[in-house]
Formats: C-alpha cells, sequence, structure tokens
C-alpha cells in the first residue's frame, strides 16, 4: 500500500542528516528553540533537544547523551538563546535512554532543576541490584531466544552497560497522561506513549502548534520496539494503542528527538502501523516456510536494512529483541506459534 508522504519542516536539519553532520541550532518560535547534542559512536549521531521558555521558567526536553561534547554543544545552544545553565528550571524527558536522559544528572547539578519523566517509565537498573545476576538472567534469556553461545557474549548486555545504566538520573517528579508540565508560561501537555519504552511520553505544545515525539514517531525510521525483560508483557500492542493516540491531527509541527521535524502525524503514524504490520506478516512468512525453532532463527531469515550478516552487538541485540516482540504481539492476535518466549516479569517504576 502506498501512503502519502509527510511534509519536511525541519529543511536544514534533513540537509544535515543527510550530510552526516549535527545540525544548526534553530528557533522554531519566539519562545522554542531546538538544540543538537551529539551521540558520539551510534548511527542516530545526535538528538534534538528542545528548549522552551516561559514566563521565568525555562524547560529543556530531552537533553542528550551525557559528554563534555554534549555539553559544550548545549552550552552553546543554550546561550544562542540567551541562557546560561544555571537559568534551566525543569528538565523533561521523554523516557529512560541514555541518549535522552543522560546530561539530566550532570544539568540538575549545574542548574538546580527538577527532572521529570512519565509515571509509568521504568528504571532499567537500580543501584542496589546484584550485577552479577543481571548478568546472569540476561544471558539465561538470550539463551532461551536462540542466541547462539559463540556470540552470546556480543549480544548480551555487559557490565559496563549495566553501570552506566544505574548512574542515570532519578527523575525529581513523575508525569501522568494528561497533565500539564509545571512551568509557569508553558501549556506543555503529557501524552502517555509507552511501545518504544514501558512509559515513554510525548509533549503537546497547542499554544506553539508542536508535537515534540521523543522517539515515539520519527519521520524516516520505525522506533524499535522491544520485548524487555523485565518489562510489559505486549509492548508491539502497546505501541498500536499509543499510536492512535497520538495521531489525533494532522497539521501541527512534529519535533522528534532525531532525524528532522516534519508535519503530517497521521500520515506517518499510518506509515508506522503498515511497515509494523508488514513485519508481522513476514514473520509468519518465516514460520510458514522455515520452520524455526527459535526467536533467533526467525530473525535470521527477516529482512533487515543492511542484511542479517550486518547486525553486531547491540543492533543484534535489538534485532532478537524486536523480533520476540512480534511473536508475543502474534500470539496475543490468536497465532500458534511454538517459539519460546520468556513471559516478561513486571516492571516497577522508580
Amino acid at each position: 500500500m502506498i501512503l502519502p508522504p509527510i511534509t519536511l519542516t525541519g529543511h536544514a536539519q534533513k540537509e544535515a542528516w543527510q550530510n552526516k553532520v549535527l545540525p544548526p541550532v534553530e528557533r522554531l518560535g519566539q519562545d522554542v528553540w531546538s538544540i543538537p547534542v551529539p551521540f558520539p559512536g551510534n548511527p542516530m549521531r545526535y538528538t534534538l533537544s528542545y528548549l522552551l521558555l516561559g514566563a521565568g521558567d525555562a524547560v529543556l526536553i530531552d537533553p542528550g547523551w551525557d559528554s563534555d561534547a554534549g555539553l559544550d554543544h548545549l552550552t552553546a545552544g543554550l546561550r544562542q538563546a540567551g541562557l546560561g545553565l544555571t537559568d534551566l528550571t525543569g528538565i523533561v524527558v521523554t523516557h529512560f535512554h541514555s541518549d535522552h536522559l543522560g546530561m539530566a544528572a550532570r544539568l540538575r547539578i549545574a542548574s538546580r532543576a527538577w527532572v521529570a519523566l512519565g509515571d509509568r517509565e521504568v528504571r532499567r537498573l537500580s543501584a542496589s541490584e546484584d550485577l552479577d545476576l543481571v548478568l546472569r538472567t540476561h544471558s539465561e534469556e538470550l539463551t532461551l531466544w536462540g542466541v547462539p553461545a559463540d556470540r552470546l557474549a556480543e549480544v548480551a548486555v555487559n557490565r559496563l552497560e549495566l553501570t552506566h545504566l544505574r548512574n542515570l538520573a532519578d527523575p525529581d517528579l513523575r508525569l501522568i497522561d494528561g497533565s500539564l508540565v509545571p512551568a509557569e508560561g508553558l501549556d506543555l501537555r503529557v501524552v502517555t506513549t509507552p511501545g518504544h519504552s514501558p512509559g515513554h511520553i510525548c509533549l503537546v505544545d497547542e499554544p506553539h502548534g508542536l508535537i515534540f515525539s521523543g522517539d515515539h514517531v520519527l519521520p524516516r525510521i520505525s522506533p524499535h520496539i522491544a520485548l524487555e525483560l523485565p518489562g510489559p508483557a505486549n509492548p508491539l500492542a502497546d505501541y498500536y494503542e499509543s499510536l492512535d493516540l497520538i495521531a489525533f491531527e494532522d497539521a501541527m509541527e512534529v519535533c522528534p528527538a532525531h532525524e528532522y521535524r516534519f508535519s503530517g502525524m497521521q500520515r506517518r503514524v499510518a506509515q508506522l502501523v503498515e511497515h509494523n504490520r508488514e513485519r508481522s506478516a513476514e514473520v509468519l512468512r518465516v514460520l510458514d516456510r522455515h520452520r524455526p525453532e527459535t526467536v533467533w532463527d526467525i530473525a535470521r531469515h527477516l529482512t533487515w536494512s543492511r542484511g542479517w550478516d550486518s547486525l553486531q552487538a547491540f543492533s543484534l541485540r535489538l534485532a532478537v529483541s524486536e523480533t520476540a516482540s512480534h511473536v508475543v504481539y502474534l500470539r496475543s492476535q490468536g497465532h500458534d506459534i511454538d517459539v519460546p518466549v520468556t513471559e516478561p516479569r513486571p516492571a516497577v517504576s522508580r
């Protein structure tokens, strides 16, 4: 099915994306700024942070990956808006991923700003958890999914990654669906949109005609929907429901955390639904043709943009966990799939 295209609005951002360079700091309106923060060593290359100025309050959405270079870029962007780090009063993070929440702890110390996450978002690792137990459990789950023994160390999360997750900021505030971000002079409404993470949120700014979509809706790529253990039982079903919630209008400008701005939220949501439906259909075709016995066996027969053999380490882990989410979703739709997938353990918000 050929679906109508979205409308590009972030022309400088797209040009920078195509040229593989950082886009410029941009003023989107009198009180809204887009500030790119480098995401080193990752194909996404940068996170788009957004600064909103209210009546005495200055709120930053998704401060990005924590690094000295990132802080320099963020500080320079704030300077263009006439602010310093100490002028920040609030930091809203769309979800608990390092390229969004990473800089929050450092900024909170520098500015004393509060940090907020959605009330359904979960901390992937607490300070009290036994890292050896987490590592062992994760390896057991990947083994159940069929990851070969000689690839297990490559695919599994490692101690350095876990330590990084444990050091991410705890939120000072939790934002519930439908609430307003507590900042004077701003009208930012919270929409809870689980899928990419258990408690991802989008933010709707009707006075400025903007939707800050985090990773929930991106203009070009389909956000990764993984089966996380522990985590929600059916993240892909959650994602479909969340897409319906955010596709309430088509004219507002969408400000994603990666790539570039666009308008046409309803059109993009239709594309994302179509993409994921086709992916599930491809999983069913693989099951019918190849009779795979594990999630890994399914994944290696699926179509990947750069080919299965190109996937390594973190990207390979994402591919397997994404395939597992489709298996769980298809089972919920009544398909009899005899492939072992551990039922996710409930995750607790902290």
